[in-house]
């Protein structure tokens, strides 16, 4: 039984296209290696100002100023190696799916970025602002992330696959 892909040509010119990483050490692509420690962080910003919120203990600032902070400035690193990966490699920039998360991984760096910046500079209270932009962090990584696993296991992005398996 023909599936509606399979007859379709411009899918079948898109698959043509090769997806593997240009951007890896050994095999092993890098933007999908460095996006483990930022997504830790979006979430550990949101636990400590819950936290902040529910004990009021000033410590609990400091902790989401430095967590922000290596959210946004590691998420800034995977951002460049991701941007990287999506202009260099024809196959990566013909998936529409790459472009949604590109542009929902950037939306998520800059909220990163005004979370952070708001926090270093006293621009306004961790609550509620604070919150609702860890908040809106956490939603975005989630949004960048299905649409990254979507290139991972749907369209095969970045996969090096040796003749061995």
């Amino acid at each position: 039984m023909e599936t509606q892909d399979e007859g379709n040509p411009v899918i079948q010119k898109v698959e043509e296209k090769d997806a593997s990483s240009l951007v890896a050490i050994s095999g092993h692509p890098l933007h999908a290696m460095s996006v483990h420690f930022p997504i830790a962080f979006v979430f550990a910003t949101l636990g400590v100002d819950v936290l902040y919120w529910w004990t009021g203990d000033p410590f609990w600032l400091r902790v989401g100023l430095w967590s922000s902070g290596g959210a946004f400035f590691l998420g800034m690193a995977a951002g460049a190696v991701g941007t990287a990966e999506l202009l260099l490699v024809p196959g990566i920039r013909a998936r529409v799916a790459s472009w949604a998360h590109a542009i929902a991984a950037m939306t998520l760096i800059a909220v990163m970025g005004a979370n952070w910046g708001t926090r270093a500079t006293d621009l306004f209270d961790v609550l509620p602002q604070g919150l609702l932009l860890s908040g809106l962090s956490a939603v975005l990584t989630g949004i960048a992330g299905w649409h990254g696993g979507k290139l991972i296991f749907d369209h095969g992005v970045g996969l090096m696959v040796s003749s061995r398996d």
